[in-house]
């Protein structure tokens, strides 16, 4: 083998490190760990899919395995593990198709996943391993929600408390058990209740919020319609504040911060109460402008709210029964982002405006929702748009009560008696008796004390976020650990009777038939043994609901601390040990769903004393999408005028037009007097560009201008780049560095095969410095010799250690890289003797990067043992530090010479080293300074 061959050297390394169990994570009462600080490094774990992974998986594991390698050579105690996200809607769904059980494919794609992780060298101590459908996991899975069902939620000490705990009013024990028993069940983190879902027909199941995305499911996406049903919640807004509190302290990206804030949406204003006119009932209503409350003209009732029915006049009740059955079928979004015009009915019933006392009319809309707020609005269509865009669909009054400001005015074409949009802005009360010449924040204040005082209203802070509803109606999803009585006839008696940890777990029947029954019930209701209990001398029914697919994932990571442990979901030593997680990696899209739900849970294990800090997850980095390669396209869209020069192809004719041939209206291009469809994009190989000054041209017709765009990753566009191609072609180190030398991990990055090859000839550089080409094996190379480095090797070898080392730590790794490569570059041009230290440290600093072939090269450099574990090289600072620098000289921002300068000069000594360099005095030319900035070590600029 005289090149660098991977096929040959990767496997051997691969089964040397399954063979020794090199990578195995001791526990930490381990003698061998004993004083060695911890890092927990996780990913966020694959669902292992039919497809198989993609080049983009990878990403995210190669940067958190780099780590890990790293800080195994720095001295640490290093937990790395992986594992599987197994059950869900799309396991299910592919098992319906091909008519297969779950389970059966859902351990063929674990295995395949397991074999392309295995393939790309990743350091995971496998024992670890753990599978979300595991009976065992299942079964502490069950377990906490019965923490979850057994806790309430203690507002005066901020904390989840033991149901047994919670203190009973009087009148409600004086009632007898069973009132105490529903008490009890009203206060739970796990309740049941009957309210409006997102149901979706085409999976057959009930979805959360966050699965819905513009009105269809995340899944499939299948229409999602409002159906009220009965199901398991999770009462998650119980820790609305402290989610959003403990945010705060955590090593997150703001983006990431902000997604979460604004799904949980805290806002501060008032409720307020408004009496219904000629009855003794009244609408509480939840607002953040209580100063516009002189506006409030009339007011909306959300289709679903409970007092329609007794409030809706004789004569209008065909209409509003008609018009809540219509809004029965739309989904949130529907009803409140897609809707064009406006929709609702009056009700016939009137309500008085607490703070002037006039009569205001009680109409319905579908853009009020019953699950937000108090299900009800004041609507003051002077200053909210959609009060507006209503107000003027139904010739309503409005009101202006905040002043508008002239500038507003006139952009919109307004005046205070006549308004063209609404002004949503603060500024000054008018029209609002006391109120009036009082800024917005004083005028909430006065009114919120106002209406304190006379008991009409209270200040009030509300979420955004809902509770979370944790019922599947689907099979492939781990089974509810809950019993319910039933009578002679087979009907709920409404008291459940919870598992004990002993009946644990609870495992799924088999089904031949699993597809969704396509109601409330699922596909468990078939198998009427299992759903059939008799115990104690009473008769029970099973739960034929399953838990999401978020249930495994909330909490696998503390799985991962003592995966075989069949007493406790986690030794308590073991967990105060590892957690929180040092640093998380994984996609932002699971921003809110996962890293939500996995925060409350912990909150609720932490509240019951089982996990030792109130936030798992310490530091979390998203890493960037790899797009699939770049697509070339026949025209670049630089202007949207149509006088703007640009050119077409037409696809039908295969030829290029010229501006003159098209007609473009800003979104899309149409022949003239030709088909006046519009004209596609087309993709062109990418031999067929080059790049001409800033713009990419048609090779052939140089003065045709084409666009480059690359996309995700997907089946349907055909970009998909599996792994298995890249490690075949140019192994798995090639691709572990590939992936890390596109860009910042952040960021986002088209796939390149060009790239990848590019960093494979790196590699066979290494290789021919360290190995004889001209050996039949890897045999050291006759140039490494047991000599000391000249005194330049020496010292770009440290500055090699120091930028490595600081840019690992701070996961820059294509800086990295780039350091490696370029102290190849000075190894293979300037070194005939190539000093063995030299190379024995370039290669543990290639290590975690490129493992395969380093372990290759340790090997042939003498040694016989793993370098997984040798010291990490450390740099001598006397070494590294720079005598003289080069600094940029920027003349009206734009670079124009650059200076030599001593590395400690400060900025007055590189102003005057500046100002008298031959290059700038030319560029000068004798015209004033206006003024100098010295940057030292950074930059001179000059601005003349």
């Amino acid at each position: 083998m005289p090149n660098y061959n991977p096929r040959a050297v990767e496997p051997k390394w691969q089964q040397y490190w399954e063979t020794r169990k090199t990578f195995r994570c001791p526990d930490p009462d381990a003698p061998e760990v004993a004083g060695k600080p911890k890092i927990y490094i996780l990913d966020m774990f694959p669902y292992p899919s039919g497809a198989g992974l993609h080049v983009g998986h990878p990403e995210g594991y190669t940067a958190t395995d780099i780590l890990a390698r790293f800080r195994r050579m720095r001295g640490y105690h290093v937990m790395h593990p992986i594992g599987w996200d197994a059950f869900g809607l799309p396991a299910e769904q592919y098992a319906i198709k091909n008519n297969v059980h779950p389970r059966i494919t859902t351990q063929a794609n674990i295995t395949n996943f397991r074999r392309q992780i295995k393939s790309l060298g990743f350091s995971y101590d496998w024992d670890r391993e753990v599978d979300t459908t595991d009976p065992e996991y299942v079964k502490w899975t069950q377990w906490i929600f019965l923490e979850l069902y057994d806790t309430w939620y203690d507002h005066a000490a901020k904390k989840g408390r033991s149901i047994s705990e919670l203190p009973i009013p009087a009148e409600v024990a004086s009632q007898g058990e069973a009132a105490v028993a529903k008490y009890r069940d009203s206060k739970r983190l796990a309740f049941q209740a009957n309210n409006p879902v997102n149901w979706c027909p085409g999976l057959g199941t009930v979805l959360a919020n966050e699965e819905v995305i513009d009105g269809k499911s995340e899944v499939g996406g299948f229409p999602v319609e409002r159906r009220p049903l009965r199901q398991w919640i999770l009462r998650i807004t119980e820790y609305a504040e402290r989610l959003l509190d403990d945010l705060e302290p955590l090593d997150w990206s703001e983006s990431i911060k902000t997604m979460q804030k604004n799904w949980i949406g805290k806002s501060i204003g008032a409720e307020v109460e408004f009496r219904i006119s000629g009855r003794d009932a009244c609408v509480m209503v939840f607002t953040t402008r209580p100063d516009t409350l002189y506006g409030a003209t009339y007011m909306v009732l959300s289709p679903e709210h409970p007092l329609l029915e007794g409030i809706t006049t004789p004569e209008q009740k065909a209409a509003v029964t008609a018009y809540q059955e219509a809004a029965s079928r739309k989904s949130d979004f529907e009803r409140t982002e897609m809707a064009k015009t406006k929709t609702g009915v009056f009700t016939g019933a009137f309500a008085v405006n607490p703070v002037n006392g006039k009569d205001i009319p009680i109409w319905i809309a579908d853009y009020v929702l019953a699950g937000y707020g108090t299900g009800a609005i004041m609507a003051v269509p002077g200053h909210d748009e959609r009060d507006f865009e209503f107000a003027k669909q139904f010739g309503l009054p409005i009101q202006v009560v905040v002043t508008p400001t002239p500038e507003w005015l006139k952009k919109t074409k307004s005046t205070t008696d006549d308004l063209k949009v609404a002004y949503c802005e603060e500024g000054v009360a008018c029209n609002s008796g006391p109120l009036d010449g009082l800024p917005t924040a004083e005028a909430k204040e006065k009114i919120i004390a106002d209406l304190q005082a006379k008991g009409l209203g209270t200040r009030k802070v509300n979420y955004k976020l809902r509770d979370w509803l944790f019922s599947r109606q689907r099979y492939w999803g781990e089974p509810f650990p809950i019993l319910h009585e039933v009578d002679a006839e087979g009907n709920r008696t409404g008291v459940i009777e919870p598992l004990t940890a002993a009946d644990l777990p609870l495992r799924l029947p088999e089904l031949e038939d699993f597809k969704p029954t396509g109601s409330p019930e699922g596909p468990l209701v078939k198998a009427q043994d299992w759903v059939k209990v008799t115990r104690n001398g009473k008769t029970y029914q099973r739960e034929t609901n399953t838990m999401p697919q978020w249930a495994g994932s909330c909490w696998y990571y503390l799985r991962y601390l003592d995966p075989k442990n069949p007493n406790a979901f986690c030794d308590p030593a073991k967990v105060k040990h590892w957690l929180p997680v040092d640093l998380y990696v994984g996609g932002a899209e699971h921003a809110v769903l996962h890293l939500l739900y996995s925060r409350f849970w912990h909150k609720v294990l932490f509240d019951r004393g089982h996990v030792p800090c109130p936030e798992p997850f310490h530091r979390l980095v998203n890493q960037g999408l790899i797009l699939g390669e770049t697509e070339w396209t026949g025209f670049a869209r630089t202007q949207t005028t149509e006088a703007a020069a640009r050119n077409f192809v037409d696809v039908t004719g295969d030829e290029w037009l010229s501006a003159k041939d098209v007609s473009f209206d800003g979104s899309s291009a149409t022949t003239k007097g030709k088909n006046p469809a519009a004209l596609s994009l087309v993709k062109l190989p990418e031999d067929q560009v080059e790049k001409q000054g800033e713009s990419f041209v048609l090779k052939a017709k140089p003065d045709i201008r084409v666009d480059a765009r690359a996309f995700k990753m997907s089946k349907s566009r055909g970009n998909v780049v599996n792994p298995d191609t890249v490690v075949n072609q140019y192994g798995a180190d090639s691709l572990r560095l590939y992936e890390m030398f596109m860009g910042p991990l952040e960021a986002m990055k088209p796939w390149n095969m060009r790239g990848v090859e590019g960093v494979y000839r790196f590699l066979s550089r290494v290789w021919r410095l360290i190995i004889d080409d001209t050996a039949e094996t890897p045999t050291l190379h006759p140039s490494v010799q047991d000599v000391p480095p000249d005194a330049e090797t020496l010292k770009l070898l440290h500055k090699a250690i120091k930028k490595v080392t600081e840019d690992t730590e701070g996961l820059r790794f294509n800086t990295g890289i780039a350091a490696m490569m370029e102290f190849t570059n000075h190894l293979t041009a300037k070194v005939e003797v190539r000093p063995l230290s030299t190379l024995k440290t370039f290669v543990l600093l290639l290590a975690p990067y490129a493992p395969h072939v380093a372990e290759e090269f340790w090997e042939v450099l003498g040694n016989s043992n793993t370098l997984a574990y040798e010291p990490w090289p450390v740099y001598d600072e006397s070494l590294v530090r720079e005598d003289e620098i080069e600094l940029p000289v920027q003349i009206n921002g734009k670079v124009k010479a650059k200076l030599l300068v001593p590395a400690d000069a400060d900025a007055a000594t590189l102003e005057k080293m500046a100002l008298a360099d031959p290059k700038v005095l030319e560029q000068l030319a004798g015209k004033p300074v206006r003024k100098v900035i010295a940057k030292p070590r950074q930059m001179v600029s000059i601005v003349i």
